[in-house]
């Protein structure tokens, strides 16, 4: 027979392995002990506890903090959380006093508390790494505002626009993702710290004091939503996952761009490695690394939804499982980031084989149907007929839209038989996409306009 004791003893330990979160929110020691200083300062003005006792407390408290930093610090899975892990140690080194830190609050708001400041504390660093993404890729449009590539639709070339209007479209997209991590910001900017374990405390205590120490705006004005919010951490994640499925898309074009096919770029080898087997290779490892990271942040967001969905008020264990998916998330989306800046940063531009392209599949087409609309008084849908033909003629003679002279021009519609030279202007690239003046459009005078807005608000 088993003996009972040892099974006894295994079925302790393991069941403490599966209740601890300490090796994993240990990652909060920081806010923790933060918020900790703070709580106890607001005892301290409120007379709750004596000063003598608050200055042991935070003395004792940022000695700890030391002692986690330079490695010294042991931690016991018997502690289960950081919090306890910290008052634990406290206890050792001040005595008696630290029992008085624990005055009316709950875990249940420490934990929220702790954790929306690292949140906070993460969004304010992925936005300047966002930010530094932003001004590279405005420095590559700054540089290529006559640049001539393919505009697409279906992965089809429709368009010439130039290079620095499509970095512009994804500057554009992560403008928005800086924006919503500055709105989330603002809206989670309210401390926890005091509701307790859901409905306050008797406790005479002053939470906007403790807000104020701790940079918010204010407490939150519910005790009972306080203990069991989560909806700062699914903003986050939420916000990394949207601006890692652009970061995605660009790796996707990095991708398609690279190849001998299109030849549009070169990643710095840094940034992309050979094959094992064949040499000749060049394999664009980290934008595709990128792109698969991004199906990592969907899950964690995923599965943090799917841990809220069916949480009655207030505080639940299940909550336990809200911090790996999001420290997780925050660490891929900031060495993303960094990954993606360096290789925009390091970026080698064939500006050659960008021009040639646009000289398959008949970007001017739509021009030169503009043009009958526009000079010649013909019903668009006449005029798209008429530039079918064309086009049709143009494959025939095996040349590009924009490569047909006058006299191919005349021959290849009747309705063209008479028409003047000057259309040939229409059918030019560079024309063509500086004709697309209209605000937001791709022509070197827009661009730059565009690129002066970004300019201006990157300054501010």
């Amino acid at each position: 027979m088993p003996n009972k004791q040892i099974l006894k003893n295994t079925n302790a330990e393991i069941l403490n392995q599966f209740n601890a979160s300490l090796f994993f929110d240990k990652k909060l020691y920081r806010q923790d002990i933060k918020g900790s200083i703070a709580h106890s300062k607001m005892l301290a003005l409120q007379g709750i506890i004596s000063i003598d006792d608050q200055e042991k407390i935070e003395i004792g408290l940022l000695q700890i903090k030391e002692e986690i930093e330079s490695g010294e610090f042991t931690w016991k899975i018997e502690d289960e959380d950081i919090h306890m892990a910290i008052e634990n140690r406290l206890s050792q080194i001040i005595g008696a006093p630290a029992g008085r830190l624990h005055t009316a609050r709950s875990r249940n708001d420490q934990v929220a508390t702790d954790f929306t400041l690292y949140v906070q504390d993460k969004t304010l660093d992925i936005k300047v790494k966002l930010k530094k993404l932003i001004e590279v890729l405005v420095d590559i449009a700054s540089n290529h505002t006559e640049t001539l590539i393919p505009g697409m639709t279906h992965l089809q070339h429709a368009q010439p626009i130039n290079f620095g209007f499509h970095m512009l479209a994804y500057a554009n997209m992560f403008k928005r993702d800086f924006e919503r991590f500055a709105s989330s910001y603002e809206r989670n900017n309210y401390s926890p710290l005091g509701s307790a374990a859901l409905a306050g405390t008797p406790h005479n205590i002053d939470r906007f004091k403790t807000a104020e120490l701790l940079g918010f705006a204010a407490p939150s004005n519910c005790a009972l939503d306080s203990s069991s919010n989560r909806d700062f951490a699914l903003e986050i994640l939420f916000n990394i996952a949207t601006s890692m499925m652009h970061i995605s898309r660009i790796s996707e074009e990095l991708i398609l761009w690279s190849s001998y096919e299109f030849g549009f770029v070169k990643m710095s080898d840094e940034y992309a490695t050979t094959s094992s087997i064949m040499p000749q290779k060049k394999n664009p490892d980290v934008p595709e690394l990128l792109r698969g990271k991004t199906g990592r942040v969907y899950g964690n967001l995923i599965g943090l939804l799917t841990v809220m969905k069916g949480l009655p008020l207030a505080y639940n264990k299940d909550t336990q499982e809200d911090k790996e998916g999001v420290f997780d998330s925050v660490e891929t989306m900031e060495i993303s980031l960094d990954i993606l800046t360096a290789v925009m940063d390091t970026l080698i531009i064939n500006t050659t084989n960008m021009e040639k392209a646009c000289k398959i599949g008949h970007l001017t087409a739509t021009d030169l149907a503009d043009y009958l609309v526009q000079k010649q008084n013909i019903p668009f849908r006449t005029a798209y007929y008429i530039t079918k033909d064309v086009v049709a003629h143009a494959n025939r003679l095996g040349k590009d839209v924009s490569e047909l002279n006058i006299d191919e021009l005349r021959a290849s519609s009747e309705e063209l038989q008479n028409v003047s030279e000057e259309i040939i202007t229409y059918l030019d690239l560079r024309n063509s996409m500086n004709a697309r003046n209209s605000y937001g459009g791709t022509s070197t005078n827009e661009t730059n306009n565009q690129i002066k807005i970004f300019k201006d608000w990157l300054k501010n």
